[in-house]
Formats: C-alpha cells, sequence, structure tokens
C-alpha cells in the first residue's frame, strides 16, 4: 500500500458480518484485500507511537483512510493504525463498542440509530459531507415512484433516505415494505424484480443500473444529505486524547489529499479495498471531503434524524445525541482548526 521509501505502514483487513468473532480481528493471516495483517494489537507501534484499530466501510467514502495509510501520514502525525474493513457501518459500530477496534468512520444517521444500545459512543468530529453520493435506484419496470412496493434497505442511513424519499413524493412510508438485505445483494434482488427500488452509496447505483435499473436522483435533490463522523468510545477516549489528536489531524491532511489528488486517493482506495480507481475519482466529484468540527445546523440535522427512530417506531426512546457529539474537540485538541 506504500512505497519502499515510506515507513511500514499498518495493513488493512476485511471482516463481515459472520466474521466478527474472537480471533478474527487479531489473526495472523489476511481477512481479504490481499494484505497481511501484523498487528499486535492495541499498544505501541514502531519507534514507540501509539497503535491502534480502525474501523471503516468497503467503499470509496473512506478513501481518506486510504490515502493515510499509502501516504505515510499516520506515522508522520505519530501513530501506527490498523484499518479493519467492514461490509456494513453497524458491524463496525459493534467492534467498537466491543473494544476490538479503538475508532471507526461511520454515517452520522447510521450512528444515531445504535446510540441507545452504544452510550458510550463519542463522535469527534466531521470528515465528509454530501448530498450526490447516495442515489435513488428503480427497477427495470418500475416507471415511478408510485409503482414502489418493495424497497430494500440497510439499516441506518439507507433506511433514513429511503422513508425520506418516499415522503418526498407523497407516499406514505408505511404503505411500503422495507427489506433489509446486504448492499451487494440489492442491485442482482432488484434486477429480478424482488425489490422494486433501493436508496443506497456507491458502487451500488451504478452497479443496479449495469443490471438494467434506472437512477432516478441523489438524496439532495429531495433535501437529504449525510455525513460521515470519527467515533470512539468515552472509556478509550479518557485515556487516549492524545492518540486521537494525532488520528484527527492525520486524517485531516489526507482529507485535503483526496481533493487535490483524487488519482493519487483511488490508488490507495484500489491497492487497499479492491474500489475500481474510477469508483473513487467519481466519488470525490460527489462528496466533499474536509475535517471539521460540528455546527449549530449539524446539530439541528442529527435532532432530526433522532426524531425519525423515535416516530418510526425504530427505537423506544431517543437517542442522545448531545452527549455522543463532542462539538469544540477538533479545535480544543488539534492545531489550527
Amino acid at each position: 500500500m506504500n512505497t519502499a521509501s515510506h515507513l511500514k505502514s499498518r495493513p488493512t483487513r476485511r471482516i463481515t458480518g459472520s466474521a466478527l468473532v474472537g480471533a478474527a480481528l487479531f489473526a495472523s493471516t489476511a481477512c481479504g484485500a490481499g494484505t497481511t495483517d501484523t498487528g499486535a494489537g492495541p499498544g505501541s507501534g514502531g519507534e514507540g507511537r501509539p497503535q491502534l484499530r480502525i474501523a471503516v466501510g468497503v467503499d470509496a467514502s473512506y478513501a481518506p483512510f486510504y490515502l493515510a495509510g499509502a501516504e505515510n501520514l499516520w506515522a508522520e502525525h505519530g501513530v501506527d493504525v490498523d484499518l479493519v474493513q467492514f461490509a456494513k457501518g453497524g458491524e463496525g459500530i459493534d467492534a467498537l463498542n466491543a473494544g476490538q477496534v479503538q475508532m471507526a468512520g461511520n454515517s452520522d444517521a447510521t450512528t444515531i440509530g445504535l446510540l441507545g444500545q452504544n452510550p458510550d459512543l463519542r463522535s469527534l468530529l466531521v470528515y465528509e459531507d454530501s448530498g450526490r453520493y447516495l442515489k435513488v435506484v428503480l427497477g427495470p419496470d418500475v416507471k415511478s415512484p408510485q409503482q414502489i412496493r418493495k424497497m430494500a434497505v440497510v439499516p441506518g442511513l439507507s433506511e433514513l433516505a429511503a422513508t425520506r424519499f418516499l415522503e418526498s413524493k407523497g407516499i406514505r412510508p408505511d404503505s411500503v415494505e422495507f427489506v433489509r438485505s446486504d448492499p451487494a445483494e440489492i442491485p442482482a434482488l432488484t434486477k429480478k424484480g424482488d425489490m422494486d427500488a433501493y436508496v443506497l452509496w456507491e458502487p451500488w447505483p451504478s452497479k443496479g443500473k449495469e443490471l438494467g435499473a434506472r437512477i432516478l436522483e441523489t438524496t439532495g435533490d429531495y433535501g437529504l444529505s449525510y455525513q460521515h463522523w470519527l467515533l470512539s468510545t468515552s472509556p478509550w477516549l479518557k485515556d487516549h486524547e492524545d492518540t486521537a489528536a494525532k488520528v484527527a489531524a492525520a486524517l485531516a491532511e489526507a482529507a485535503k489529499r483526496v481533493e487535490s489528488d483524487p488519482e493519487a486517493a483511488a490508488k490507495a482506495t484500489k491497492d487497499a479495498a479492491k474500489i475500481p480507481t474510477a469508483q473513487t475519482v467519481n466519488a470525490v466529484k460527489e462528496i466533499d471531503f474536509e475535517v471539521r468540527d460540528f455546527t449549530a445546523e449539524d446539530l439541528k440535522g442529527y435532532d432530526g434524524t433522532a426524531r425519525f427512530y423515535l416516530d418510526t417506531g425504530k427505537l423506544k426512546t431517543r437517542p442522545d445525541v448531545t452527549r455522543a457529539v463532542q462539538r469544540g474537540w477538533l479545535p480544543d485538541h488539534t492545531e489550527g482548526s
């Protein structure tokens, strides 16, 4: 993942839901992505640098993490990082809550839906925003949204986006059956006619289009954007604020580098996660990568997401977003923020 002139970077591993057990995170051989795991777990890395694991997803929206590894930015900012890949964001949160990883990248909507069962989750910063990366896809035989009877969804952001899409078209969400599926299965299910529509991040809309489905619009077309947060837990942060700040500084530099050199980001993401370079280059056009603190407008949006989970009965109690979101942490812990 890095050139010979760089210090040794930490490898990337891919974990699926069924593999999230025991030694899966601590194996000495690759769990995917064609890499070798040489990590020894949290502790001291090369030249005394603190070492930790960060959970990431397997798509181009995680390009800053992959670029930071490829260009040795973690080590330059004083930390050694193992990236651990998960097929779904909720699985990374499970690993974070269990202490199997120490930090994670995940969407705001998915994380808010998991706050009730993970009260120690803490969100430190935003590293990307977009209203263009998630897209609405209609099946080959679905001529209009009014024909939708079944929608495939992934719990969290996808389900929220699907609900808001139906509402934007004057369709009652409870008149449509939501079927929870793995992202990789959804385009084929839609081609077969088992599902009428879905709202997902790339590459799944483009995969659906290749199979004869139609991309109708982006979530931004009906007023919905998402963010990605850098997450940790309060017990770990208590003793590792300095390590978290180093991760934040490296991620900030990587996000700027992704925006300035999409080709470099694409190469790093392909090497680490087998994502075709064109996908990442296109993702950079659709996603705004920047590390920043939370705003009052952000908090208003998070409050609306929390209400969504409560009003739809997905959660019995309202998620405590104000406890989780650490507004002000970034400027307090990094220079120049």
